[in-house]
């Protein structure tokens, strides 16, 4: 894990939410990713209110490209969730360079663990030290949706 994937040099990850289009992440979210479809508005707001918020922005126009939420005390536990890639800049190792500074960002809490659940992108986050459960049989969910 001490190899930390970089952005291309167009392209900048910032931990400011301040700096969260949040208009482009609802539509991104809402209309293309399949874990957040039809997700109202209001409830991207609360869940931007109560989490970690990073993204990657394009230097030269400011127009964020991609996006990544985390819920965390802060002390023990995280969940990475909401992971977006604008299509134009896919392909580009920008998934992958955000998880990392993600993962960067969350060092200095000394969480024990930091999870996550993808239907499709195991390969982008095995590249930065993400790895099956080892006991799945210990997990449980309590689902209301």
């Amino acid at each position: 894990m001490n190899d930390i994937p970089s952005l291309p040099d167009d392209y900048e990850f910032s931990a400011d939410p301040g700096r969260v289009d949040v208009d482009r992440v609802h539509r991104w979210l809402s209309t293309d990713a399949y874990w957040a479809l039809g997700r109202p508005r209001e409830k991207l707001d609360r869940a931007i209110e109560g989490s970690l918020n990073f993204g990657v922005y394009d230097r030269a126009s400011g127009d964020q490209v991609a996006y990544a939420r985390v819920v965390t005390d802060r002390a023990t536990f995280a969940w990475l969730c909401d992971v977006y890639v604008d299509p134009s800049v896919r392909g580009k190792g920008i998934g992958t360079a955000m998880v990392a500074a993600v993962r960067e960002q969350l060092l200095p809490y000394g969480l024990r663990r930091l999870l996550l659940a993808t239907h499709d992108a195991h390969g982008v986050y095995e590249k930065v030290g993400f790895t099956a459960l080892e006991r799945p049989e210990q997990w449980m969910v309590l689902a209301f949706e």
